[in-house]
């Protein structure tokens, strides 16, 4: 399995997930009672990124249309969101927060 860095672990507050592009990807990090998440950060309704919208109760709200996911598992609990969210394994080392890009499925 290969690791990849996105972003030092100080960069990612409850309040403030991460957006970052890793290969291609638009990737969302977030920080949630301790843990952090990483899921795709474009909403598969329309393109918005995730990690803009309101972050409250471990989901995030699309900022466009309101489709809400839940941060933990990347299930869309809320149209239009359409479907879930991939999700991605998470590591820190060295400070560093790191995923790969074996997708994980939704519980």
């Amino acid at each position: 399995m290969s690791w990849i860095s996105v972003c030092d672990a100080k960069q990612v507050q409850e309040d403030f997930p991460f957006s970052g592009n890793v290969e291609g990807k638009d990737i969302g990090i977030y920080l949630i009672d301790g843990e952090y998440y990483a899921l795709e950060d474009v909403c598969p309704h329309a393109y918005a990124l995730l990690s803009q919208g309101f972050v409250e109760d471990g989901k995030v709200e699309c900022p466009l249309h309101e489709a809400v996911f839940d941060i933990k598992t990347g299930k869309c609990l809320h149209g239009p969101g359409e479907r879930n969210l991939n999700r991605y394994p998470v590591r820190i080392f060295e400070n560093q927060i790191q995923i790969t890009f074996i997708e994980e499925s939704v519980v």
